[in-house]
């Protein structure tokens, strides 16, 4: 049975590579194009309009984040986890785990 909004059928979108959840909001990563896009956008799922992030400069390596006026507020380790997840989300389609049972931050210093 297919996800209804409002009772409407909800249309599949060829550029949605997947979705991820911190435990509270459920989020969608969204590529730009269907061919090698330049960029993706997380949103809030079911608002797409809610615009948390979006990642710039994929195909030429000068990578750009800007976040969403309501998310540049959020705590320095949440939101390189949501980094963290989109990009996984936008290259394998996988779902990762909720940040809950998964949410240690790792840096890499070498």
């Amino acid at each position: 049975m297919a996800d209804t909004l409002q009772g409407t059928p909800e249309v599949p979108d060829a550029l949605v590579r997947g979705r991820f959840s911190d435990g509270h909001t459920d989020f969608t990563v969204r590529a730009s194009g269907p061919v090698a896009p330049d960029s993706f956008q997380v949103s809030v799922t079911r608002n797409p309009a809610d615009l948390v992030l979006i990642v710039s400069g994929i195909n030429s390596g000068n990578l750009h984040a800007t976040w969403g006026q309501e998310w540049r507020t959020f705590a320095p380790d949440w939101k390189v986890w949501v980094e963290d997840a989109a990009f996984k989300v936008f290259y394998t389609g996988h779902r990762i785990e909720d940040r809950r049972n998964g949410g240690d931050v790792r840096h890499c210093n070498g």
